[in-house]
């Protein structure tokens, strides 16, 4: 038998049902699903260090599992002293079990090492989708701290299938992110 990770089976299982009946879908099909995960790290520091994208790239690969890829710059902007097509970021995008593995890993080991950490903002998007801001990287047990030259922040963006924010915040909500308690109006 094929390895299914944790959350996808927690999903199969039990938040499908719950959310088919919250929203009253007449089809499986219809309930929001998390598409893919986006791990992106801007390094603006780059510009003066180039060995500054090849850690944050292998770091990130660390923390993802899969090959980080450098982002490139589309344009010169003269006062950072930027060229075009110069790296200045790192970024991964994380489908089916890698992702679920993946999310596991930020809710049950990352997120609760973060400083003073009382649960995340639950501002949506707009169309389903949400981006947390991790002010630190060290906060994975992947990233050896005696090793970082320098602490970079990143964002985290869920990408779902859902039609609205309230289902998307749903779907999260039940799959474990640690969102503050928040009173509806």
């Amino acid at each position: 038998m094929a390895y299914i990770p944790t959350l996808k089976k927690k999903y199969q299982e039990e938040i499908i049902p719950a959310l088919k009946n919250e929203f009253d879908y007449s089809s499986v099909m219809q309930v929001p699903k998390l598409e893919k995960i986006i791990l992106n790290q801007g390094v603006g520091a780059a510009i003066a260090d180039k060995k500054i994208i090849e850690v944050a790239t292998t770091e990130m690969t660390m923390i993802a599992g899969q090959k980080a890829v450098q982002t490139i710059s589309k344009k010169d902007i003269s006062n950072f002293k930027l060229r075009k097509k110069m790296p200045i970021g790192v970024r991964v995008t994380l489908r089916r079990d890698q992702m679920y593995e993946f999310l596991d890993r930020l809710i049950a080991v990352a997120l609760p090492r973060i400083r003073d950490f009382r649960g995340i903002e639950s501002k949506m998007d707009g169309g389903g989708n949400y981006t947390l801001g991790i002010p630190e990287q060290i906060v994975f047990p992947e990233i050896v701290l005696d090793k970082v030259s320098k602490i970079n922040g990143m964002n985290i963006t869920f990408v779902t299938s859902a039609n609205t924010d309230e289902e998307g915040f749903a779907l999260l909500k039940e799959l474990g992110l640690p969102f503050k308690n928040v009173k509806k109006n």
